[in-house]
């Protein structure tokens, strides 16, 4: 004799040998060819964007989905010289959500290194003579 019961979130279910033995009767389904989303990567053939595709990673429904959503939006639709400068404020946003949940988007060791303004190097005699030598050599 079978039985489940449910513990908190879990169904926990005990079959017997007879139970296995009968064919199942489950039905797979089976994709949709009319399904607008399947088999299209990120931009649909309307022109939309595709925001289940996989591509993204996810990043569509992650908590700074929306501020994502709105940045990326901005950046394939601009139409500036300098694609997406007109998409600053967006991309600000996202970064600003981004940076409230550190444990889902880590950041580089290099790119904070890069981010850092360098400090200024003070010019020795040394460092004087290697740079005229460098350009000295490149002539």
């Amino acid at each position: 004799m079978s039985y489940c019961w449910q513990e908190g979130k879990d169904r926990i279910i005990f079959v017997t040998k007879e139970d296995h033995e009968t064919p199942s009767s489950a039905k797979l389904v089976a994709d949709d060819p009319n399904d607008f989303y399947e088999e299209h990567g990120l931009i649909l053939p309307n022109g939309d964007i595709n925001w289940n595709c996989p591509c993204l990673g996810g990043m569509a429904s992650s908590p700074c989905g929306e501020q994502f959503k709105s940045a990326f939006s901005c950046f394939y639709y601009s139409t500036k010289d300098i694609k997406g400068l007109d998409c600053i404020d967006q991309f600000r946003a996202m970064q600003e959500c981004m940076q409230k949940y550190p444990d889902l988007y880590p950041q580089d060791k290099e790119e904070e290194e890069e981010a850092k303004p360098m400090e200024p190097v003070e010019e020795t005699a040394d460092t004087k003579a290697s740079a005229a030598k460098e350009q000295g050599a490149s002539s």
